[in-house]
């Protein structure tokens, strides 16, 4: 919807911020490199489905989510056409509901007979294997890959294929050193779809989207958004397109080499996981809950408006309502962050 602010320091902070010329360069980059059904974009990295209708624009019409609450609310979008819940549930109910009222295709991911259960009863018709390739998070052993298959099919079900995820190497630094132990990793994966079965191998993100030659889809999400933690690593073109909005609340009267300011912009504002966010042309010292101190090279004032960069934008998006596209300080439109909780 068209925003009722016409410029960036009319909102009120700390605001979420989507500069749009590089948010739609991180587009076109990526729709060069994974054309098509490449890419499954992670809707995780941003929860908006406004969001999520431009990169159909660009050719990827096939979605990776995290939770349930994503699941419906593309569907609701009627951005259903093939949604991957790359998680595993141990209540699949909300997810058949989906299925039976014809608004999405959905593929369920699976380790265990538990959660094959879960999908059968909740209703779920497909589902991909979810293989453990070095993160110890989800997924099965690669050996028991193929009897759940079986045990799958057997139940009724549809099995695409296997996922995995290689998330422990997305910042691998040296490209030969990451592209080995991507190789490494998926080579359990392959072995598990040998198994298995299916026309899927969907794995990746967006640090190892470039050197995974081995998967039939990527599931990238924060390249549409980037923050400081890939930047550091960004041989990938791709703009910093997400910043929070703050305003200069505190001003220390030190005007010596430990001056500081604060903005509004703390802990409550940003994912912190990943260390701490930047600002351009100055020192950020720490992070309290509503509270981000820094040493700024050049004196600020009282209500000067600053620009945070987070260091992970997928939970930075998850503590706002709502983002603001921005071209230069102009305002441009507001949407709905409507894919947030559970």
């Amino acid at each position: 919807m068209p925003s009722a602010h016409r410029f960036v320091n009319d909102l009120t902070t700390p605001a979420l911020l989507l500069d749009v010329d590089a948010f739609q360069h991180n587009l076109s980059v990526m729709a060069t490199r994974l054309p098509g059904r490449q890419l499954r974009p992670h809707v995780k990295a941003h929860k908006t489905t406004a969001l999520a209708q431009e990169q159909t624009k660009h050719g990827h019409d096939t979605f990776t989510c995290a939770t349930i609450r994503e699941i419906e609310g593309m569907a609701a979008a009627g951005l259903g056409l093939d949604l991957l819940l790359a998680n595993e549930v141990v209540d699949a109910r909300r997810l058949g509901a989906v299925v039976a009222a014809g608004i999405g295709r959905v593929t369920l991911a699976i380790d265990s007979d538990e959660t094959l259960d879960a999908a059968v009863a909740g209703g779920v018709r497909e589902v991909v294997i979810d293989v453990n390739i070095g993160l110890p998070r989800c997924g099965c052993d690669p050996a028991d890959a193929g009897r759940l298959a079986d045990r799958a099919r057997k139940a009724g079900l549809s099995v695409r294929g296997v996922m995995g995820y290689e998330g422990h190497l997305m910042m691998v630094v040296d490209p030969t050193e990451q592209r080995e132990k991507v190789e490494a990793s998926m080579a359990l994966l392959l072995r598990a779809h040998n198994d298995v079965g299916g026309e899927l191998v969907s794995a990746g993100g967006t640090g190892t989207h470039i050197v995974n030659t081995w998967a039939t889809e990527i599931q990238a999400g924060s390249y549409a958004l980037m923050d400081t933690q890939y930047a550091e690593h960004n041989e990938f073109a791709f703009r910093q397109a997400l910043s929070i909005l703050g305003s200069v609340i505190s001003v220390s009267r030190d005007t010596g080499s430990k001056g500081w300011a604060v903005a509004d912009v703390g802990l409550k504002a940003q994912g912190m996981d990943h260390g701490l966010p930047t600002i351009a042309d100055a020192s950020v010292w720490f992070c309290s809950d509503e509270h981000v101190t820094f040493a700024p090279a050049e004196p600020v004032h009282f209500g000067d408006r600053v620009r945070v960069v987070p260091a992970h934008c997928d939970p930075t998006v998850a503590y706002h309502d709502r983002m603001w596209l921005v071209q230069g300080d102009e305002v441009v439109d507001s949407w709905p962050v409507d894919l947030k909780g559970w």
